[in-house]
């Protein structure tokens, strides 16, 4: 039976009108630094971005099972860093959080701030801290540090969740943390074998773009059209993804606040499905290859838009 990936990050109602506002401020801050730290992006890095935001976004709709009738996917953020280096991975991760928001109705509009700090900020800082501070070390104690980078990112990113829900008034601390960090170190470690296997692929094809003296990696035409190439492979796996919920919402089920939820005032393509074909795998597919088209192609051109304004 196929299926539609189900939403995957916090939706509005969730966090209280001053948590919102508050990560909101936080993540406008860093992302200002982080654009302020991307200037000098060399021209041949920018499509490089692209595709990683392309596939990180495909990735992210592969919900795979873990205990208890859940399931859990890759977040991606640490990955983006360690790959593109911890600014530029930042803005991968905020251009796929926001179109995901934007376009698929996957989480709030107004907890979006708090979405992409979670799930991009604090994801590619940890992932990225981890990966360098085994700089000059053997490969293997490279890719050990990228896979616990990973792991800590999940767990960093549901802490913080949990202490978002506890601070809005939506759960109990005692109740929500142990749950959200309980079933966010299993599907940490799907996160930590996803990156150690990426990044060891990597590793064996091109390790140039892991070349720890450059600032963010850059890549040919032909490394450019192999990455697009997996994100549409990865895309045509979605609708194999599992149907159960994410990690968040198990949580929201069990702890009773799943009500909470607000819808999106609008709807596009929600559910990552095309409404006119409705919840097949076909339709999820199309959606799929819509967002990540839309995801990669939005920040080559901010990049490239950016680049020329500062010239």
């Amino acid at each position: 039976m196929l299926y539609s990936p189900t939403p995957l990050h916090i939706p509005d109602g969730f966090l209280s009108l001053t948590v919102s506002i508050f990560f909101w401020l936080i993540t406008l801050v860093v992302l200002s630094v982080a654009v302020r730290r991307t200037e000098k992006l060399d021209e041949k890095q920018v499509p490089l971005m692209g595709v990683m935001a392309a596939f990180i976004f495909a990735a992210q709709m592969i919900n795979f099972p873990v205990a208890g009738g859940t399931s859990g996917h890759l977040l991606g953020g640490a990955l983006a860093a360690i790959m593109l280096g911890p600014w530029a991975g930042m803005l991968v991760m905020t251009s796929v959080v926001a179109v995901q928001g934007l376009l698929f109705q996957d989480g709030g509009l107004l907890v979006m701030g708090a979405n992409i700090f979670n799930m991009g900020l604090l994801t590619a800082a940890i992932g990225f801290g981890l990966y360098k501070a085994a700089e000059g070390r053997t490969r293997a104690v490279k890719l050990g540090a990228a896979g616990l980078g990973a792991w800590l990112s999940v767990m960093a990113g549901a802490l913080f969740a949990s202490l978002q829900l506890w601070l809005s008034g939506t759960a109990r601390l005692d109740i929500v943390m142990p749950a959200m960090l309980g079933i966010h170190a299993l599907i940490g470690l799907g996160e930590a074998l996803i990156t150690v296997a990426a990044l060891s692929f990597i590793f064996r094809t091109r390790p140039d773009l892991l070349d720890e003296s450059k600032n963010a990696a850059q890549g040919g035409r032909g490394w450019v059209w192999v990455g697009g190439l997996v994100s549409l492979f990865v895309v045509f796996l979605s609708p194999f993804a599992s149907a159960a919920p994410d990690g968040l919402e198990r949580v929201a089920i069990n702890a009773g606040f799943i009500s909470t939820s607000a819808d999106a005032p609008y709807s596009i393509l929600p559910d990552y499905t095309l409404p006119f074909l409705g919840e097949t795998g076909l339709s999820t597919i199309l959606a799929g290859i819509v967002g990540a088209l839309v995801v990669g192609v939005l920040v080559v051109l901010l990049l490239r838009g950016r680049a020329k304004a500062t010239e």
